[in-house]
């Protein structure tokens, strides 16, 4: 087998870089800074599906992106969360939440629709964090 993303995550995300175990996407919503590690594995929907070195190498790369964008944003909070309620396939979600951002203090899943960013910024954010991720 071969691994393919999940349509709603292509669909919601764009590609930043790719890490020893997991694809980086950004979430395309302009008031966070979010990112989606997917696990680049076949068949995977909860993260007990893993290896226990895969297991391993995924929680090195969730404090990889969650150190990048702290460095990069300064944020008040680091949320890390694994749902997997609407789209099966194992991924997680690495969120810099600030204070006073439109979701603050509750979740940003579901609070209100995404903003989409500006090409510029688009491909600025992109650059920035697969630089901070090497």
């Amino acid at each position: 087998m071969t691994f393919a993303l999940d349509p709603i995550l292509a669909n919601d995300t764009t590609a930043v870089t790719t890490l020893p175990l997991c694809r980086v996407l950004l979430m395309r919503d302009a008031r966070y800074p979010w990112l989606i590690l997917v696990p680049a594995r076949d068949g995977l929907e909860e993260i007990s599906d893993l290896g226990r070195d895969d297991r391993t190498m995924l929680m090195d790369e969730i404090e990889r992106a969650a150190s990048a964008l702290t460095r990069l944003y300064a944020p008040t909070k680091i949320n890390v969360g694994a749902l997997g309620n609407v789209v099966r396939q194992l991924h997680v979600h690495v969120v810099a939440r600030s204070e006073g951002d439109p979701a603050w203090p509750g979740p940003v899943w579901g609070h209100s629709p995404a903003e989409p960013y500006g090409d510029d910024a688009l491909d600025a954010r992109i650059r920035e964090i697969a630089d901070a991720l090497t």
